[in-house]
């Protein structure tokens, strides 16, 4: 079997120490060609020692580099089109990511993408991409990995609609009032998932679900009012599809990453992986799911209008949470100061133009400086 090389952008993160896992199990199939890391120099010279890869950037220039690692931004890219790679698993945090997932798919890789950030500042920069250079994206999302593996090679005329399912976090019952009282410890508390503390704090919010709705769009070509989201705090149906006729698809599993990281990689095909723990029906149960309060998230209904509305929206919408998220996660604003800052940028910056990649880079740019200017 010849194995394929896989390059791991942000290696040394929630996603990136994942797919290792997964990799070392699959060893007879992939080759680790390529890791990235933005910080945690330590960490990444370890998994350099494992997996002897050819290529190993680091990011940030304040972090001690080793004799032969690439440094800078720039260090993504290089990764994510090197000849040997054949996959590209972007597991960078955030809009930076953007710039290697485009020159991926122009350069013809599978990109399994967990940089759900791509899609939502830029999903018609990479569908063109797509086109021009014949690469392809896998989603690594759970959510976006159920949808593919129930839709399958089904067209998008055949679905009805898409129901992404969402844990509720750390504050699902919780009151406005308590909300607004909620501290950092309280928002990185999260009951089923153990992810890195941005996307954590997304998930506080439902953020992070606007985020997946926008990237439903592009991934499946499917309008908005055909994606909707449920809360299911057990975390075990990643997401339901309907088809015309009726009938409801869902894919089940246990709450781990492991197993939307191996389907990216193998997709359409599967492979074996002991790995992988057993699902016992009896003991999930049972199974609940409730309708989503947007009065108490209004981050999930702002992200979900920004991608109605289109051209920049979305890279503002993407680029005030960021920056709100850093702020909150610094102790700067509250809780409730997130949605805010957001909902403000969306109402100064919303209309910016979208349509080139420097036009999208500028409104990111802008909606970032609106938030901290609140402050």
């Amino acid at each position: 079997m010849k194995r394929r090389g896989v390059a791991i952008l942000g290696s040394t993160g929630s996603i990136g120490t994942t797919a290792l896992r997964v990799l070392s199990r699959q060893r007879e199939r992939f080759d680790v060609t390529a890791l990235t890391a933005h910080t945690n120099a330590g960490l990444l010279a370890e998994q350099e020692r494992e997996f002897n890869p050819g290529y190993v950037g680091l990011v940030d220039g304040s972090e001690q580099a080793r004799a032969g690692w690439h440094r800078g931004a720039e260090c993504l890219v290089d990764a994510a089109t090197r000849s040997d790679t054949e996959i590209v698993l972007n597991a960078i945090v955030g809009a930076a990511g953007l710039d290697a997932t485009l020159a991926a798919l122009k350069a013809g890789k599978r990109v399994a993408l967990a940089n759900k950030e791509t899609l939502v500042v830029a999903g018609a920069l990479a569908e063109k991409a797509c086109i021009e250079g014949g690469g392809e994206i896998i989603p690594v999302d759970s959510e976006h990995s159920a949808i593919l593996q129930c839709i399958a090679s089904r067209p998008s005329s055949q679905v009805r609609r898409v129901i992404l399912t969402a844990s509720g976090g750390p504050f699902r019952g919780w009151s406005e009032e308590q909300l607004e009282q909620a501290t950092v410890e309280d928002a990185l508390r999260h009951p089923t998932w153990t992810m890195g503390r941005k996307i954590t704090i997304d998930s506080a919010t439902l953020a992070n679900k606007a985020l997946e709705v926008i990237e439903a769009h592009f991934l499946f070509g499917l309008p908005y009012e055909r994606i909707e989201v449920v809360v299911h705090p057990q975390s075990i149906v990643h997401s339901f599809v309907e088809f015309i006729d009726g009938s409801v698809v869902a894919q089940m599993a246990l709450p781990s990453m492991e197993l939307p990281v191996l389907y990216a990689l193998t997709h359409p095909d599967r492979a074996e992986d002991d790995g992988m723990q057993p699902f016992d029906p009896v003991a999930v149960s049972p199974l609940t799911f409730e309708r989503v309060d947007v009065g108490r998230f209004p981050a999930l209904r702002l992200g979900i209008e920004a991608g109605q509305r289109g051209g920049a929206a979305p890279a503002v919408y993407n680029a005030a949470n960021e920056q709100a998220v850093a702020l909150f996660l610094a102790g700067r604003i509250r809780f409730g100061d997130i949605p805010r800052g957001i909902e403000s940028a969306l109402v100064s910056l919303g209309d910016l133009p979208g349509g080139s990649r420097d036009e999208l880079i500028e409104a990111d740019a802008r909606a970032r400086r609106h938030v901290m200017e609140l402050i």
